[in-house]
């Protein structure tokens, strides 16, 4: 039987404040436990909470970012529930009328094409702390230096099919709030984390199956194995006569699966009501229209541009644009040389990307500064090197032994462009190989490549290749 998948993901993004969304305690990663939690986090009698106006700035940011409505008047209500590591016994969120609802997210699929994903709310909240379960002899310890960070709470609509849409979508929100620079997408901290919701409908059938929630995954590699795992589970089930229990899962990294976590609670369970300590949020359209001004170009834009002004493909101006640290050094890039937007734009993705991965450093942690590459770049294209050769000054430059221009000069790696002394080395390559000399005077063309390869091997790979294309086919040729 064929079947339709269903999927929905909710996000939570840790708004990037110096203090908390109740609170001026502060949001700092990595205190030691309970340092950073004060009265007002920990629920101490008579304490009230206070709003922080920044983390409603970002929301808007974020909501404005994706073509969202901004609500005028949103509500703060009480959800309660009942966890060791959440103190006041409920968690102040938003629930019927959130700041952001309405919006989109475009998201460019592997194939090229664009798919709009709804983005049903963005609801601000605050995060509740955190159960810690090792090094405690089967105790467990709780830690409320997390107690109240601020939260946006970002809900799709069920509009992706796949596991590979799922991650897309994701990548592509990952991209965008660190470009709005409201939070810094570190997974492994919990930054920026993911619910996926996710159901199976005969293909075709407008009602949706039954759904289950698979809670907290912080990579995305780990989001599409989940989702994966989660479709042949409810698949098999199914398919062999039984239904889907409307649950909250975990996944599961070790063993690759997911496994229940409890019973799917509805919006009821929670008791939901506005929270008396905090007034409606009232935000008026000169606020709108000034943050509105302060967006900073956004990844889509970005795109745009890069293949107008750079002349990019859409595969090239996607990869760099997908992260603000990577396009902007792109850009300095290209500022700094004269060789062209897709030299700098191959080197960057490419050789300079594979040794970043490979040691786990992102673009700001670069060995190779910007101008430095682009000095590199300006040797290639002035042909003082090869692009061979290039590779190899590359790889010393990461390596700290100096710049572009001083490792050429130390190692002797500048290119013979002098006629005179390439014609030198045919001549003598030539004598060398007779036998493929006169192969070649018969019609063996193919063996075009095996003097190329001679005449680079005689010379250290010095010799400039198009130069060397030319001299050699006139000389066999004559």
């Amino acid at each position: 039987m064929e079947w339709d998948v269903v999927i929905g993901l909710e996000v939570h993004a840790q708004l990037a404040t110096k203090s908390k969304i109740f609170s001026g305690a502060s949001t700092a990663y990595g205190a030691e436990p309970n340092t950073q939690a004060c009265a007002i986090d920990v629920a101490m009698p008579g304490m009230l909470p206070v709003l922080n106006q920044e983390a409603v700035n970002m929301a808007i940011k974020f909501g404005l970012s994706t073509h969202s409505t901004i609500a005028s008047t949103s509500i703060f209500a009480r959800k309660n529930y009942f966890y060791p590591d959440l103190p006041k016994g409920y968690q102040i969120s938003q629930f019927e009328h959130p700041i952001v609802k309405n919006g989109f997210l475009d998201i460019i699929l592997n194939d090229g094409q664009t798919k709009r994903i709804g983005v049903t709310r963005a609801h601000l909240e605050e995060d509740a702390g955190k159960s810690l379960h090792e090094d405690f002899h089967g105790l467990t310890g709780i830690d409320l230096n997390r107690a109240g960070t601020p939260l946006l709470e970002i809900v799709s609509e069920p509009d992706l099919t796949s596991a590979e849409e799922a991650v897309i979508y994701l990548k592509t929100l990952h991209s965008l709030v660190r470009y709005l620079e409201i939070c810094d997408g570190n997974m492994q901290e919990g930054s920026f984390r993911c619910d996926a919701n996710i159901s199976l409908k005969p293909k075709g059938e407008k009602k949706l199956g039954t759904r289950t929630e698979i809670k907290n995954v912080n990579s995305f590699r780990y989001v599409e194995k989940a989702i994966n795992f989660e479709i042949s589970r409810q698949k098999e089930i199914l398919e062999s006569g039984g239904n889907v229990s409307q649950e909250t899962r975990l996944y599961d990294a070790v063993s690759g699966e997911t496994r229940a976590m409890r019973s799917k609670e509805e919006a009821n369970d929670y008791r939901y009501f506005p929270d008396p300590d905090l007034l409606p949020l009232v935000v008026d359209e000169l606020t709108i229209k000034s943050i509105k001004n302060q967006l900073p170009e956004l990844p889509a834009d970005k795109r745009e541009r890069f293949k107008v002004q750079y002349e990019l493909t859409d595969y090239d101006a996607n990869n760099l644009v997908a992260s603000k640290e990577l396009a902007d050094y792109f850009e300095q890039v290209c500022s700094y040389t004269e060789a062209t937007a897709k030299l700098a734009a191959n080197w960057v993705m490419g050789d300079l990307m594979a040794l970043l991965n490979k040691d786990g450093l992102d673009i700001s942690q670069s060995p190779i500064s910007s101008q430095s590459l682009a000095e590199l770049l300006d040797r290639i294209s002035d042909n003082t090197i090869s692009g061979k050769i290039a590779k190899s000054v590359f790889e010393a430059m990461y390596a700290g032994e100096g710049s572009a221009d001083e490792i050429i000069t130390q190692k002797g790696l500048k290119q013979i462009v002098d006629p005179a002394v390439i014609t030198t080395f045919i001549t003598q390559v030539i004598k060398n190989n007779p036998t493929q000399y006169e192969q070649y005077k018969a019609g063996q063309d193919r063996l075009f490549g095996f003097f190329v390869g001679q005449v680079m091997k005689l010379s250290q790979g010095k010799v400039n290749p198009q130069l060397l294309n030319q001299l050699l086919k006139k000389q066999l040729d004559s």
